[in-house]
C-alpha cells in the first residue's frame, strides 16, 4: 500500500508524448501534463572527427555559421525526413531526457508526426530512431491529420476539411473526412525555402553574402506574401562578395516579396491542384468551411489573403499555427482507436 501510494504521488508510470520532429524546430507535447514542454531548434553540434554530440537545440543553433573547422552544426532532418539517422537518434534521446530527467525509469509512449508522402523506409527510420532513443512504443501520424486535430477541426465527421500545413522542410496539403485523408499532397517547399530564396536574392542583386539565420530574421520582420501599403526596410549585414569586407545594405519588403514569390506561388498552385482532385461533395463543404493554414511558414504576412485570392475561398490561420501539429499528436495519443488504426497501417 505504501509503495502504491509512493508511485501514485511521486511517479506517473504512464508517460506519453507527442513529437513534432520538424526540419526547423522540434516540439514535444506531454499528454499527462496537457501542455507543450519543449520547443527547440532541430540542430545538433557535432565534433567533426569523433562524431561526438557537443550541443543540441538552442545552444547548437547559436553555433550555426560560427563554429571552428573541428565542430559542425547540422540539421539532421531535411525536408521533413531523416537525413542523418545517428544524429537524429541522439537529438531525440536528448529531448526525451530533457523532458523526463536523466533518471527516468519508465520509458514513454511516443507519437511522431511525419509528412504525408514519406516512404516506408523513411517511416521505419523514424520509428527505429525513437525506439533506440528510449521510447517504449512509437507510433506515426500524418502531419496534416495532426495539424487538423490540433487546430480544433473535428475530422471524424462526414464533412470535408482542408488543411495546409507549411513547416520548415515540407508543406502538407490534405482534404480530410471521416478521420481519413481523401486527397493529399506533400511538397518539399516550405519555410526553409523562403530563407534560401532570400539568401540567393541578396547575393545576386546586392553582391552580399548572408547566413540562413539572417535570412530568417529578414523574413519574419518584413516578409509579406502581398505588396504592403507602406514599404518597410531593414538593415542587413553580411560580407561583400567583391571586396570581401563586412558591409551593411538596406533591404525593402518589395525585394523580399520578389525573392520568395516563386516559392509562395508553388504552394498556392499545389493547393489548387489538390482542390481540383477533391470530390464535389467534399469541395462543397470546403466552400462553406474554408481552408485552414498552420505551421511556421503560414505566418508570413498576408499569406492567407494570397491563398484566398487564388482559390476564391475563405482562408483562415489556425489560432495556434506553430503548435497545432504537436498538440494534434498529443490528442491522437488519447484515442486508442486512432493508435490501433495507425498500427494497422504500419503492418
Amino acid at each position: 500500500m505504501m509503495l502504491l501510494k509512493f508511485f501514485e504521488n511521486g511517479f506517473n508510470i504512464n508517460k506519453s508524448i507527442g513529437i513534432d520532429l520538424g526540419t526547423a524546430n522540434t516540439l514535444v507535447y506531454y499528454k499527462q501534463k496537457n501542455k507543450i514542454v519543449l520547443n527547440e531548434p532541430s540542430v545538433v553540434a557535432v565534433d567533426r572527427d569523433t562524431k561526438k554530440v557537443l550541443a543540441v537545440g538552442h545552444e547548437a543553433k547559436e553555433m550555426i555559421g560560427k563554429t571552428p573547422d573541428s565542430i559542425i552544426a547540422v540539421r539532421p532532418l531535411r525536408e521533413g525526413v531523416i537525413a542523418d539517422y545517428d544524429i537524429t537518434e541522439a537529438m531525440i534521446k536528448y529531448f526525451i531526457k530533457k523532458v523526463f530527467g536523466k533518471f527516468n525509469i519508465f520509458a514513454p509512449e511516443v507519437m511522431i508526426c511525419v509528412p504525408i508522402e514519406v516512404t516506408g523506409v523513411e517511416k521505419r527510420a523514424v520509428l527505429e530512431a525513437a525506439i533506440s532513443a528510449g521510447a517504449k512504443r512509437a507510433y506515426l501520424i500524418e502531419e496534416a491529420r495532426a495539424a487538423a486535430l490540433g487546430s480544433g477541426i473535428d475530422i471524424s465527421v462526414a464533412e470535408g476539411s482542408m488543411i495546409v500545413d507549411i513547416g520548415g522542410g515540407s508543406t502538407d496539403i490534405a482534404v480530410i473526412a471521416l478521420g481519413g485523408t481523401v486527397v493529399s499532397k506533400s511538397i518539399r517547399i516550405a519555410g526553409n525555402n523562403f530563407d534560401e530564396d532570400i539568401v540567393r536574392y541578396v547575393k545576386k542583386v546586392h553582391n552580399l553574402l548572408i547566413g540562413d539565420r539572417t535570412a530568417e530574421y529578414i523574413k519574419t520582420k518584413i516578409g509579406s506574401a502581398l505588396p504592403l501599403e507602406e514599404e518597410e526596410y531593414i538593415d542587413v549585414k553580411g560580407r561583400d562578395l567583391i571586396t570581401g569586407l563586412p558591409k551593411t545594405i538596406s533591404l525593402s519588403s518589395t525585394e523580399v516579396l520578389e525573392a520568395i514569390n516563386d516559392s509562395l506561388m508553388q504552394i498556392v498552385n499545389n493547393v489548387k491542384s489538390v482542390l481540383e482532385k477533391t470530390p464535389p461533395e467534399l469541395a462543397a463543404d470546403i466552400v462553406d468551411k474554408g481552408i485552414v493554414m498552420t505551421g511556421g511558414g503560414s505566418l508570413i504576412r498576408n499569406f492567407t489573403k494570397l491563398m484566398s485570392n487564388y482559390t476564391q475561398l475563405p482562408v483562415y490561420l489556425a489560432e495556434n499555427a506553430l503548435e497545432s501539429v504537436v498538440i494534434g499528436a498529443g490528442m491522437a495519443l488519447d484515442k486508442i482507436d486512432v493508435l490501433r488504426q495507425i498500427e494497422k497501417e504500419e503492418r
